[in-house]
């Protein structure tokens, strides 16, 4: 029988799915539930909010062995949020909980390095929490930030890869040891061996992150080539 994992992901993603369920080693299976979100800000977020033990029993249902939250921002508008919905989480789906920003930032730590640079979808805002997140919780100083301002969940979607190289191209910078991008519904997975081959240096995002921690979690270690360092080294951490 393969080791089961649940995802809540927002309603207007159209990205994790893709991104999870086809990199998943074939005995490992992501299980989905659907939050309703269409916005980056705090009515999204509230939204949001409101489906998380509902969704949470329905995964339980499935009998999955963890629940990963993928909708990064969700982390950064409101303070010990992970705590909190990750105890809901977890209550409700009778199952260890973790979120994708939580695992963004123990990835970058499992990689041995804490000075990041940041390429965000998001605008000011949650931006400059991201930033306080980091350096609070894990301790990582963000060197550089560059951010798209969007607020259109959906539309973050629609944004090409060559958007993000562009962004790492303008803030890297040889302080920066790890490049970061948040954001579940960013199609950036099949890019990010290119990007970390024109750096040097590793690479984080959001889906990536949340599947390394899902499958460490689950006592996977083998390596998944092809989609940066995070995943063919497969860190603790």
């Amino acid at each position: 029988m393969p080791r089961r994992f649940g995802v809540l992901i927002p309603s207007s993603n159209l990205i994790v799915e893709s991104e999870l369920g086809r990199l998943a080693p074939p005995d490992f299976q992501a299980h989905f539930a659907r939050l309703r979100v269409t916005s980056v800000d705090e009515a999204g977020f509230k939204t949001q909010d409101a489906d998380i033990d509902y969704q949470s029993r329905l995964l339980a249902t499935a009998r999955v062995e963890l629940v990963v939250l993928i909708q990064t921002s969700a982390s950064f508008f409101r303070d010990d949020y992970d705590a909190e919905v990750t105890r809901r989480m977890s209550e409700n789906a009778g199952v260890p909980a973790l979120t994708a920003a939580q695992a963004v930032g123990r990835a970058v730590r499992a990689l041995g390095a804490t000075r990041i640079a940041l390429v965000s979808p998001y605008y000011d805002a949650p931006n400059r929490a991201a930033c306080r997140y980091y350096e609070g919780m894990y301790g990582l100083s963000i060197v550089a930030l560059e951010g798209f301002g969007m607020t259109d969940a959906n539309a973050i979607a629609h944004m090409g890869p060559e958007i993000a190289r562009a962004a790492f191209a303008r803030i890297d910078r040889p302080d920066a040891e790890v490049l970061v991008l948040p954001g579940g519904n960013f199609a950036t997975m099949a890019s990010i061996a290119a990007w970390e081959g024109e750096f040097g240096k590793p690479v984080v995002t959001s889906n990536q992150a949340g599947l390394w921690a899902a499958l460490r979690h689950l006592g996977a270690d083998r390596s998944i080539l092809g989609y940066g360092r995070l995943l063919a080294e497969m860190p603790t951490g």
